[in-house]
Order: structure tokens, then C-alpha cells, then sequence
């Protein structure tokens, strides 16, 4: 899993048809303290995360595994939104 923020969308209107009906996110990836630390990668939504949120993906074949994406060609999902993130006792985001 790593975390991301959602910066943008993409539309297309020619897909595969096992992609049809899934909204498609450009995802950023950050560092705890929301430091974007990789590159931009294109993720299935699985949970309706809008831009601007910081949320949970996963890439490669772990990205198979969620209801919305399985026997999909996917290579990244957005698996969850992030309410907060606490290291060491101390609160480095909260939504």
C-alpha cells in the first residue's frame, strides 16, 4: 500500500469494456507528512475519492483485488480515503 493524493481525473470514452462505469484518478504519491515524494500513477476509484484527497493505493496485482477491480486491467486502486495519520503518538494529518 502506499499513500497518495488525488490531483486530477481521467476521462476517456474508448476503453476496455471490463473498465466501463469505473471512474478513473490521478494519484500522486506523498509522504506521511503529505510531501509528494513519487510519481503520478492512474488508479481505479474502488471508494469515490474526490481531488484533493489523500487516500490509500495499491499497484500491480494487489490492485486485482478489490471487488470493483477484479479481473480488471488494473495496475493501481484507490482503496481508501485517510481520515489521519499518527506516528509515533503524534498526529502528522487529520482531514
Amino acid at each position: 500500500m502506499n499513500l497518495g493524493r488525488v490531483v486530477g481525473t481521467v476521462v476517456s470514452t474508448r476503453k476496455d469494456e471490463k473498465l466501463v462505469g469505473t471512474k478513473l484518478q490521478v494519484v500522486r504519491q506523498i509522504d506521511p507528512e503529505g510531501n509528494e515524494t513519487g510519481a503520478f500513477v492512474v488508479a481505479v476509484d474502488a471508494v469515490g475519492a474526490g481531488t484533493g484527497e489523500v487516500v490509500l493505493y495499491a499497484s500491480g496485482s494487489s490492485a486485482r483485488q478489490t471487488t470493483i477491480t477484479a479481473d480488471r486491467p488494473a495496475d493501481a486502486v484507490i482503496m481508501a480515503i485517510v481520515d489521519s495519520i499518527e506516528i509515533g503518538g503524534e498526529s502528522v494529518y487529520t482531514k
